[in-house]
């Protein structure tokens, strides 16, 4: 499968759940990168931390936040 770059207006290409999509606007996507640019480095931040249940919880739900943030984004 081949790469696509989340702020590529060809992101649909390996996505078989989404069927439809809009252009996103230059601002939206800056917007998009910015989340998961700071979700990356939280996730890293709490990576560096250890191990443990607590800090795989806090690293799934930096994914989730991430996720649903771009969601908004891109409804």
């Amino acid at each position: 499968m081949a790469s696509v770059d989340s702020t590529s207006d060809a992101r649909t290409v390996n996505n078989t759940m989404r069927h439809a999509y809009r252009v996103l606007s230059d601002a939206e996507k800056a917007n998009i990168q910015a989340i998961k640019d700071q979700g990356l480095a939280f996730h890293d931040f709490v990576t560096g931390l250890g191990n443990s249940r607590e800090l795989s919880l806090a690293k799934t739900k930096i994914e989730e936040a991430v996720m649903w943030a771009v969601k908004h984004i891109t409804a």
